[in-house]
């Protein structure tokens, strides 16, 4: 068995005046303030822009949920940064880590110890980035994270029911960088070590006082035209979302007021070489040393993330909009050192519980032919149907998982992401990929399933899983059949865990009930469900606030009241004695009696 390894106070990022002390350093070159606890691990966004600055030579100190409402010491005690403030709201919207879906504020937050709320601010990057312009009006910031990248054009805002500017007008930020942080953070401290202008990164966003740039770029309805007709908001996303699904992107601009905002296409797709970089970097794997229990660290501290992006395209994700729907993966060697590095830890028993990423199951899958894909613009390479030019191949990760397997100490890998069901069930021209992806399903089955498994079909109605750019409900149940199949031939007692959503966008009432019959009928008692939550720059929020399909400019409609949602959630529940009485009257009401016979 490995020997576990033990750490100094000095390992981690400093986040204290004594912690800077202990290094030597007076004064920092770049003060980073996250709306999360620091968990120096790669999972993490915050501890990944502090290790890339790090390693760029720079002396960087970390502030993590700083309190903003008390005398602002925590915006204080680091000083002034030689070069910039960075701001990151955490790992999460804040807006979505405080309030669930009936807009109720929660009492626990994952990124916080002990799982205690009430550590951050509600629109936490703009809530920092004000203080800090107050304390140091002359010292720039750079604001990353989801809630940022999210946020960089005007978008629906749920939690207010209103439509809000680019977070750089709230914010005063002086640059933002959307998407994975990396490599517009090097260019952006070159060019703050020389005194340059930040305006040409790549992958960055800024508010300036200049007219659109003319020709070559694409130009959005403003903000102010926004709030005034939701059908030009609803053309705006088709553009954005077009635009940053291209390998060749266009600048993107878009007035506010006097003012534009500039958003600078992105930098090409991380290299495996580059994102190996990344997760190679000294972390500790740990929170720092002042936490004590994490809930979003203990999910995830015997896990690997195997690669960035998804190719899925799902209306109502973020994933796609914040790393991008090209697939980057790690080299076999930086995941294999990454779970040499988890079994030092103290209290590690030979079981990973993930080896995944943003989907299971699209490790190592990208265009067949490059020039295919660089004249692309369509959202999901999955959706309708699977394009003819992807490599679906399961073949790199099925021999990753087995080189896994076979290390000392190893007892067990375990795929804890969501598995797309639709990859690895598609029947291709090509009879070995066909062949290997059946000996995919055979193999995450029988070896990689901790009792459970994931899935996510979301929906039973053909009209909500074409809105929400899902596979028809035959492959989950095509998939269903195999699994159980397979456990019967090998003895084994695991279940499939499949989720599903209310009021999404197209669904009604009546969706929500056949929902019900079918997934009686496969003998199925839901458990995880969700009622439907509108985040920033998703198509599915775009359609639940303007009422328009962007792409076709069709009516939608969508549940919004309390209790038009609660209608639809408790079909969720019908096996409940509580909820049985209302089920039946709300199915009279549709006229729907065979439902009643088919449920109870």
């Amino acid at each position: 068995m490995n020997e576990k390894k033990q750490y100094q106070l000095t390992d981690w990022l400093p986040t204290t005046k004594k912690e800077l002390e202990l290094r030597g350093w007076q004064d920092v070159d770049v003060v980073l303030f996250t709306g999360d606890t620091y968990i120096d691990h790669p999972a993490f966004g915050a501890a990944v822009i502090g290790r890339v600055m790090e390693a760029e030579g720079l002396r960087v100190a970390i502030v993590p949920q700083p309190n903003w409402r008390d005398d602002l010491r925590d915006f204080k005690k680091m000083g002034r940064p030689r070069l910039f403030f960075a701001v990151s709201g955490g790992s999460m919207d804040s807006m979505v880590n405080h309030y669930t879906a009936n807009k109720r504020l929660r009492s626990d937050d994952a990124y916080s110890s002990d799982g205690k709320a009430g550590f951050r601010p509600d629109y936490t990057t703009v809530t920092y980035c004000q203080i800090l312009k107050k304390l140091y009006p002359d010292v720039p910031i750079v604001i990353g994270g989801i809630e940022a990248s999210l946020r960089r054009l005007t978008h629906y805002d749920y939690w207010s029911d209103s439509l809000k500017p680019s977070i750089l007008a709230d914010s005063g930020a002086d640059l933002l960088v959307y998407g994975m942080g990396e490599l517009p953070l090097k260019e952006i401290i070159k060019k703050a070590k020389a005194g340059d202008n930040f305006s040409d990164i790549p992958q960055t966003a800024f508010m300036t006082e200049l007219p659109p740039l003319g020709g070559g770029g694409a130009e959005l309805h403003s903000h102010e035209d926004c709030l005034k007709d939701k059908k030009k908001f609803a053309e705006n996303f088709k553009i954005i979302e077009e635009e940053s699904n291209k390998i060749h992107s266009s600048i993107i601009t878009q007035k506010i007021r006097n003012k534009t905002i500039i958003v600078n296409p992105p930098y090409p797709t991380m290299s495996s070489e580059e994102l190996d970089r990344s997760f190679d970097l000294p972390y500790t794997r740990l929170p720092h040393p002042k936490y004590r229990n994490v809930p979003a660290f203990e999910m995830i501290k015997f896990s690997v993330n195997i690669h960035r992006g998804c190719f899925g395209g799902c209306a109502f994700c973020t994933i796609s909009a914040h790393q991008g729907k090209q697939i980057v993966s790690r080299s076999e060697k930086s995941i294999l050192n990454e779970i040499k590095k988890i079994s030092e830890m103290p209290d590690f028993k030979g079981y990973l519980t993930d080896l995944g990423g943003p989907s299971a199951n699209m490790y190592r899958m990208q265009g067949k032919d490059s020039a295919v894909c660089e004249k692309c613009k369509k959202p999901s390479c999955i959706f309708p149907k699977i394009c003819r030019n992807l490599n679906a191949d399961h073949r790199p990760l099925l021999d990753l998982y087995k080189k896994t397997d076979k290390l000392p100490y190893i007892k067990k890998s375990f795929i804890g992401s969501g598995v797309r069901y639709d990859l690895c069930l598609t029947e291709s021209e090509n009879t070995e990929i066909n062949k290997t992806n059946r000996e995919y399903i055979k193999e995450l089955i029988i070896n990689h399933v901790s009792g459970r498994l994931k899935v996510a079909p979301e929906h039973t109605s053909p009209n909500v899983l074409k809105t929400m750019r899902k596979p028809s409900f035959e492959l989950f149940v095509k998939f269903n059949r195999i699994f159980d199949k397979i456990n019967n031939e090998y003895a084994l007692k695991q279940q499939l865990i499949p989720y599903f959503i209310s009021s999404h966008p197209n669904c009604t009432e009546a969706d929500m009930a056949e929902l019900a019959a079918t997934t009686k009928s496969l003998n199925f008692h839901l458990e995880q469900v969700q009622d439907f939550t509108p985040t920033p720059m998703t198509l599915a929020s775009t359609m639940y606030y303007s009422g328009y399909d962007p792409y076709t400019m069709e009516k939608i409609s969508t549940a919004k009241t309390k209790d038009e949602k609660l209608r639809q959630q408790q079909f969720f529940f019908w096996y409940k004695k509580e909820y049985k009485n209302q089920i039946i009257n709300s199915l009279r009401k549709m006229r729907r009696e065979d439902l009643i016979r088919k449920i109870f």
